[in-house]
């Protein structure tokens, strides 16, 4: 990895960080849960990279307390080790995920989702291009599996969209750029590595991304959440914008 850009070390990370989880999948460890060991390796795996390549960047990860030193650097990686926990320990389910993400002066600049059960690392370095947008049948929406938003029922109701649930958010975002579906909507709140890298992934790849209001997202805050998410296809981006300025309501209530 030495001498690699930033979004080529994502992807590298994102990489090793699947196969291990692939790894522990295959072969659990005894004694303790599949899922809290996964988590935890794949933390110390990628904290270890970025600690190795980048020693002077600050690391925020679901897996480690979080570092208010960075809030005053420059460069802060934005990690989830594992997102899709649930889904990673449910035989056969594909939809989880690795995220790497760069956050610099003030905005994402590089990252990677890694689907290790498909086999794939989607980064900015390397991103899919944009798509056409729905086809004959209608607009599919994507949305969480264990808590689909309300705002998502009543605005495919409205567009004739179809819903797709999903697990996690890198799956989600990732089922957009590969033409699975044509919209992410997510209300109810994300927490910051679960947004990063599929936000910098799918602008990359010339996809429609925004709060659900049309607002831009901001990252490195001093609370790292993000109140709601639109991933969408650039054909989608004004009719769903569109209904969510219509009912500010439905949007608000989620």
């Amino acid at each position: 990895m030495t001498g690699r850009t930033d979004a080529t070390l994502a992807r590298d990370v994102a990489r090793q960080a699947g196969e291990l989880l692939t790894a522990l999948r295959r072969d659990p460890p005894p004694g303790r849960s599949l899922r809290d060991a996964a988590d935890a390796a794949s933390h110390r795996l990628i904290a270890d990279l970025l600690a190795e390549h980048r020693p002077d960047d600050v690391v925020l990860s679901e897996e480690a307390p979080d570092p208010r030193a960075r809030l005053a650097a420059r460069r802060v990686w934005i990690v989830d080790p594992l997102d899709g926990t649930r889904e990673y320990g449910e035989d056969g389910r594909t939809d989880w995920a690795v995220h790497v993400a760069l956050w610099a002066d003030g905005d994402l600049v590089a990252g990677a989702v890694g689907l290790p059960a498909l086999d794939a690392v989607h980064a900015t370095d390397d991103a899919p291009p944009q798509l056409a947008g729905p086809g004959p049948a209608g607009p599919r929406f994507v949305v969480s599996r264990s808590r689909p938003p309300a705002v998502a029922t009543a605005l495919a109701l409205d567009l004739g969209a179809t819903l797709v649930p999903m697990g996690s958010a890198g799956a989600k975002a990732a089922a957009v750029w590969r033409g699975e579906v044509d919209a992410y909507v997510h209300a109810g709140g994300l927490h910051e590595w679960d947004a990063a890298a599929p936000v910098v992934v799918a602008r990359a790849a010339g996809l429609h991304v925004s709060r659900l209001d049309g607002a831009p997202l901001t990252f490195n805050r001093e609370e790292p959440y993000v109140p709601d998410l639109l991933v969408c296809t650039p054909s989608l981006a004004d009719p769903i914008l569109a209904w969510t300025t219509r009912h500010p309501a439905e949007v608000i209530s989620r």
